[in-house]
């Protein structure tokens, strides 16, 4: 990191214990993360304290060349595991390693892309038989049954439709899983 730590406890005395904790999370989340820049760490007590205790409030700022990320985990009261410091740092380190994660995978071009759903016009039906055939954009025929249509009633279908489908392998050549009409 360029910046030093930075750890800020409100509403409690200042532990030891806690801050060795939290800068051992923080080193291992820089050897896995060398780009990050700085780290502001605020744990927080709860305000008044309950015989049993409260929920602790921990939120994670860090700064990488490309962005800036904040982790604020404000547990709810079934979150009974927040009375406990050190599981509140726990989740909130665990959430800022995720985003770390999708944030180094964006940097390196390793987003999956998803492919774009087929498209094409219905070009057959055969209602007493139970299927029709889609001709995709590209002039291909694909087979589909009655029960592929999902978001239409197979009887209401004309030719010429637009829809999107999924393929895959059928026994007879390509066929649509699902047949979803544009509308």
């Amino acid at each position: 990191m360029q910046v030093p730590l930075q750890i800020t406890f409100r509403n409690m005395e200042t532990s030891e214990k806690i801050d060795a904790d939290i800068r051992k999370r923080v080193d291992k989340l820089t050897s896995h993360h060398p780009e990050i820049i700085s780290c502001h760490i605020v744990v927080e007590a709860p305000a008044q304290r309950h015989q049993k205790g409260g929920l602790f409030k921990t939120r994670i700022d860090i700064s990488c060349p490309e962005g800036k990320f904040v982790i604020n985990r404000e547990p709810s009261a079934q979150h009974k595991e927040a009375e406990d410091v050190f599981l509140s740092l726990r989740d909130a380190f665990n959430a800022v390693d995720r985003k770390l994660d999708e944030y180094s995978c964006k940097r390196k071009g390793e987003v999956k892309m998803h492919e774009e759903v087929p498209r094409g016009r219905i070009s057959e039906l055969f209602p007493m038989e139970d299927y029709g055939t889609i001709t995709t954009l590209d002039g291909r025929e694909i087979y589909f049954h009655r029960n592929s249509v999902l978001n239409m009633d197979f009887d209401a279908l004309t030719i010429g439709d637009m829809v999107r489908f999924h393929e895959e392998a059928g026994d007879n050549g390509p066929q649509a899983s699902t047949v979803k009409v544009e509308a």
